[in-house]
């Protein structure tokens, strides 16, 4: 691991480790996908397909048949279902705490202004395949979205690039949460498909999920056409340990992160014992030497990882102090890896250290909220001499007088009063 001493004065380093890194090649790459599925739809989905993946899928093998879902449950475990049951209810519950309630307040005029919430309609989940297809992320993904309330979801993930189908346990997770629309297509061709829609595959109004720099290039791009829920980049696993933080689980939960490509792993300690310790056990990744907890926190915010580990006596203390991270786990028996898959809280978080402006995936998220305003005759006369001086100002005339026009007897009385003036 690469030692780096903190200098609050001379940040550079540490800074480095929270940025996102812009590739201009997949930028390019990218775009051209992204316009080829806009004009030509399902021919250039199936096109990129073989191109990228190796494999040949007409656009009406895209979709994935009920029959498939009925013989993945012939090939998986049959403990898995239960087990699975448990961990969307652990989800479930998490998410239904946060459901937000439209209000409004009324004024003595009768007037009332309020806001009201509504689900998003039809939402696009994309779930990374390959070597590890992450299971865990379908629920940790489409339950924030049923509990808002969202009726269609639709999913995407990557074919298997010998045979082209679908993993087992994915088509079982999805089936047992009422998805019944999935595609076997991937990359930021499957992106492009939700964004603007095919004959085949219906415009989405929002994609969530995690991705390779591709996908997340796409979601970028396809921002502003849908809404997307961040730009999650490779996995962060940060560990802010005092001395009497154990080093093997320093350790092993900062290897955890080398299973996925491109982890980043860092771990904060003024310990130079721990720093001894760790260093000679893991291969990549960094340790910030600092000098006291108060200068690990500061290097914690600047990083605003992905996961935050808090290897402390006290790590509750610290709590209140984080305040740029996805997740933070507290104390020697929360490991990140709780968050992955049993704890609750969806692990789709934001990464590249956009966790100062990105908060991980919600119920919000697929909520959308519209204000309402209702005003009576006598609640708009009273606001009718401030609209008048606004108006004024902004030089917006017509705007004054959609106003005006509502009181023709008042604007009479105005010009009679004028006139009489002028006698």
């Amino acid at each position: 691991m690469q030692v780096i001493y903190w200098d609050k004065n001379n940040p550079g380093k540490v800074d480095a480790l929270a940025k996102q890194s812009f590739d201009n090649g997949v930028y390019k790459k990218v775009y051209r996908i992204m316009q080829e599925v806009a004009k030509r739809g399902d021919p250039a989905i199936r096109r990129f397909t073989k191109e990228f993946d190796g494999i040949d899928i007409p656009p009406k093998r895209m979709r994935v048949s009920q029959g498939d879902v009925n013989r993945a449950y012939e090939k998986i475990d049959v403990q898995f279902v239960t087990v699975l049951n448990r961990l969307i209810e652990n989800v479930r519950r998490y998410y239904k705490k946060e459901i937000k309630k439209s209000y409004r307040i009324k004024s003595k005029d009768g007037s009332i202004v309020g806001k009201k919430y509504t689900p998003l309609e039809r939402v696009g989940i994309y779930i990374p395949g390959g070597q590890a297809p992450l299971v865990s992320t379908i629920y940790m993904t489409a339950v924030p979205a049923q509990v808002a309330g969202v009726k269609e979801i639709v999913m995407v993930t990557p074919p298997d690039r010998e045979a082209g189908y679908i993993n087992p346990y994915l088509l079982v997770v999805a089936d047992l949460l009422g998805i019944k629309e999935i595609y076997k297509i991937g990359g930021a061709q499957a992106i492009a498909a939700l964004t603007f829609g095919t004959k085949t595959i219906k415009k989405v109004d929002k994609v969530a999920g995690p991705g390779n720099q591709y996908v997340t290039e796409a979601k970028r791009q396809a921002y502003g056409f849908v809404d997307i829920d961040m730009t999650a980049g490779p996995s962060e696993v940060a560990i802010i340990a005092d001395r009497y933080a154990d080093p093997n689980i320093i350790t092993c939960d900062l290897l955890s992160q080398a299973e996925h490509v491109g982890g980043v792993a860092v771990l904060i300690t003024y310990s130079k014992k721990i720093v001894e310790q760790v260093r000679k056990r893991v291969e990549n990744g960094y340790i910030i030497v600092v000098k006291n907890l108060d200068e690990a926190v500061a290097v914690a915010n600047e990083i605003a990882p992905e996961h935050l580990e808090i290897l402390t006596q006290n790590p509750k203390r610290m709590l209140n102090k984080i305040k740029n991270a996805g997740a933070i786990f507290l104390g020697a028996y929360s490991p990140a890896v709780i968050g992955d898959y049993v704890a609750g809280p969806s692990h789709v978080l934001p990464t590249g250290g956009t966790a100062k402006y990105f908060s991980p995936l919600s119920v919000s998220d697929f909520i959308k909220s519209s204000q309402y305003i209702y005003y009576t005759r006598e609640a708009l006369l009273r606001s009718r001499d401030d609209i008048r001086k606004m108006t004024d100002i902004e030089g917006l005339i017509l705007h004054r007088l959609s106003v005006e026009a509502r009181f023709p007897e008042i604007e009479k009385n105005i010009k009679e009063n004028k006139g009489d003036s002028n006698v």
